[in-house]
């Protein structure tokens, strides 16, 4: 099996702005895997919050090789070579993950939901993101997600009640919150979360600093809404510290180094009674379609990286009325463009 990359830039279709920065554009590094002729495909997205670079993302590709297995052997076995050549890198090493089910789907004639036994009926509906931003775009952002059932809104601490006022001048969709860490305090959060609850809103996403677990614990054992764990967790092995402080998760490829664990993530999260979120970064077609193979396993789901963007090079899972449809295609189900 052969690895090939190369840096790409992902054109957004508005400002993108939160936690006092702003983009036009956010980097991702495309992954191909080539077997007997046969190519998988992968990508890294690179939100700043995980710290990877096109250049570093492209450093730890080129420590990986390979040659040294077979496309019969198990994930697993793969990925955790591919873990142990460094630490975090966890975009990098989700890159090669998709690339490797999108080749082995396609190699033996499988779909990756087919290969992990999982029913393609009850798909959940996603979310549509709209970001911190003017009133003027915040309507205009409304206004475009006409097709989707469900908003994610994300706000910080000074403009919250703001946001939601003005989308509910607009819409009264249900929403999701994602106050992105910035809630300073329990009984601050609880309040808005007690306000929220008449706004028909579903679910509140990571309201306080990441590292304070025992404040969330004392939040999602008092709040009339679901408080789901984003930045608190990132991989498997968070959810034993967090399991019953949250509610929920948001589980995301790029966090988790990929399908294998992200697969994994929902069956522990299930046997510890927590709901679950599948998210994405922005991301191509190509990470989306990937993580939408494991969507029918979740609670709640917020695929939309590759709505938000304006160069797509891939076609693949596509959304009808809300509604995450998948297609019958092989591997993650996507074609290059």
């Amino acid at each position: 099996m052969k690895l090939t990359f190369q840096p790409y830039n992902l054109n957004l279709k508005h400002t993108f702005s939160i936690a006092n920065f702003s983009r036009t554009s956010t980097p991702i590094v495309l992954t191909q895997i080539e077997h007997n002729g046969i190519v998988g495909y992968g990508e890294a997205s690179l939100p700043q919050y995980l710290g990877e670079t096109q250049e570093s993302v492209c450093a730890f590709l080129q420590k990986v090789n390979l040659s040294e297995f077979d496309i019969q052997d198990d994930m697993d076995k793969i990925m955790q070579s591919i873990d142990a050549i460094d630490k975090n890198n966890t975009a990098a090493k989700a890159s090669i993950d998709i690339a490797l089910y999108d080749l082995k789907g396609k190699f033996f004639n499988r779909s990756v939901r087919e290969m992990l036994n999982i029913t393609a009926k009850n798909t959940p509906f996603t979310s549509y993101t709209i970001g911190i931003d003017s009133e003027q775009i915040i309507r205009q952002k409304v206004k475009e997600a006409t097709p989707y059932t469900i908003l994610k809104i994300k706000v910080n601490r000074e403009n919250w009640k703001k946001i939601v006022d003005i989308i509910r001048t607009e819409t009264q969709k249900p929403l999701f919150i994602d106050a992105n860490q910035s809630w300073i305090c329990k009984e601050e959060a609880l309040e808005n979360i007690h306000y929220l609850s008449t706004k028909n809103v579903l679910l509140i996403e990571q309201p306080l600093e990441k590292h304070n677990i025992s404040d969330h614990r004392w939040l999602s054992q008092r709040s009339p809404l679901p408080i789901i764990a984003d930045e608190s967790v990132q991989r498997l092995s968070d959810l034993e510290l967090i399991k019953d402080a949250f509610n929920g998760i948001n589980i995301k490829l790029m966090k988790c180094t990929g399908i294998n664990e992200a697969y994994k993530m929902i069956l522990s999260a299930r046997k510890y009674g927590l709901k679950v979120m599948l998210g994405c970064m922005t991301e191509t077609s190509c990470a989306i379609s990937a993580a939408a193979q494991l969507s029918p396993l979740v609670d709640f789901a917020d695929l939309d990286g590759n709505l938000l963007i304006t160069n797509d090079c891939f076609r693949g899972v596509e959304i009808a009325e809300g509604r995450i449809l998948l297609n019958n295609k092989n591997g993650i189900g996507v074609d290059k463009i």
